[in-house]
């Protein structure tokens, strides 16, 4: 847990793009929105991983200029990436 906590104080994106990811904190439903990003419905240690390595290979879309590049797909995953953090970091209910 500590590592991905530690990557996720590390990352660095524009702040435009970290903005409208806080932004769309507020909407994040999990049960809707993370059945789009990865494959179950699993427990955020194993969701953040995943997320992590899906935010990492957007990034370096984004970063190469590759037209396929969507900047609302990276805020989606950015949105999730961030509530399951928090959630992760909550602890077990």
């Amino acid at each position: 847990m500590s590592d991905f906590c530690m990557s996720l104080s590390n990352l660095r994106r524009p702040r435009l793009l970290m903005h409208a990811a806080r932004f769309g904190l507020g909407d994040y439903r999990r049960d809707r929105d993370l059945r789009r990003l990865v494959n179950g419905s699993l427990s955020p240690d194993k969701t953040v991983p995943s997320l992590m390595i899906l935010e990492a290979d957007i990034e370096a879309s984004r970063t190469a200029g590759e037209t396929s590049y969507s900047a609302a797909r990276h805020i989606d995953v950015l949105v999730a990436l961030l509530a399951e953090a928090r959630l992760l970091r909550r602890g077990p209910a």
